[in-house]
C-alpha cells in the first residue's frame, strides 16, 4: 500500500484519539471503585461483545490489492474523532463515579442530567459511534464497514434498553421526564 501523507496523518489522528478516548475512564473508573453495585443489568454483555466485535471487524485488514480511502473520508474521520473525544470527556466528567463498565447503579447512584447529558442520555455511546464511524472513515472496506455498523448498533441497543430498565425502575417518573426530552444516543432517536 502506497500510503499518502493524508492517510499517514489520519492514522496517526485516529490513534491518539483512541489513545486518548481511553483513558477518559481512568478516573471515573477509580472513582467507582468503592461503589457497591446495588442492581445490575447482565444482559447488557451481550451488548458488549457484539460491540467489541464492531471493533474487530472496523480494525480488520480485509481489503482488496490497491485499497485507499478517498481524501473527504480521511478528514472527515479526523474531525469526527476529535469530536468524539471531546465528548467522551465532558461525559465522564459528568457523570464520574456513576461510571460501570456493564450496566448497573450503585446504592447511590444520581441521575445525572448535566453537560452532554441536558441533551443526550447515553453520550459515552454517541461518542464510541463517532470513534467507530472515524475508524470506518479512515481504514475499513465497506463490506466490512456494513457488518461494523449493524454489529454496534445491534449491541448498543441491547446495552442502551439494559440500562434504561434499570434507570427507570429507580428514578420512575423522573426518568420518563428526562427521556422524553433527551435523545438516546444519536439526534432524533428517543
Amino acid at each position: 500500500m502506497n500510503w499518502s501523507r493524508l492517510q499517514t496523518a489520519t492514522m496517526i489522528v485516529l490513534l491518539l484519539c483512541w489513545l486518548g478516548w481511553s483513558f477518559a475512564f481512568v478516573k471515573p473508573s477509580k472513582a467507582a471503585r468503592g461503589q457497591k453495585k446495588a442492581v445490575r443489568a447482565p444482559s447488557s454483555r451481550w451488548g458488549i461483545f457484539l460491540v467489541m466485535l464492531a471493533f474487530a471487524c472496523s480494525w480488520a485488514y480485509v481489503r482488496p490489492a490497491g485499497f485507499e480511502k478517498p481524501a473527504p473520508e480521511l478528514i472527515a474521520s479526523m474531525i469526527l474523532a476529535s469530536l468524539s473525544l471531546w465528548l467522551v470527556y465532558a461525559a465522564t466528567r459528568h457523570l464520574g463515579k456513576q461510571w460501570r463498565y456493564e450496566a448497573a447503579l450503585s446504592e447511590d447512584h444520581n441521575l445525572i442530567t448535566t453537560g452532554p447529558y441536558r441533551w443526550l442520555r447515553h453520550p459515552i455511546y454517541a461518542s464510541m459511534l463517532g470513534m467507530l464511524l472515524a475508524t470506518l472513515l479512515a481504514w475499513t472496506w465497506w463490506p466490512m464497514l456494513i457488518a461494523s455498523l449493524i454489529l454496534f448498533l445491534a449491541g448498543t441497543e441491547i446495552r442502551v434498553r439494559a440500562e434504561e430498565r434499570l434507570l427507570e425502575g429507580r428514578f420512575t417518573t423522573e426518568y420518563v421526564n428526562y427521556r422524553k426530552r433527551t435523545w438516546a444516543y444519536l439526534p432524533l432517536l428517543r
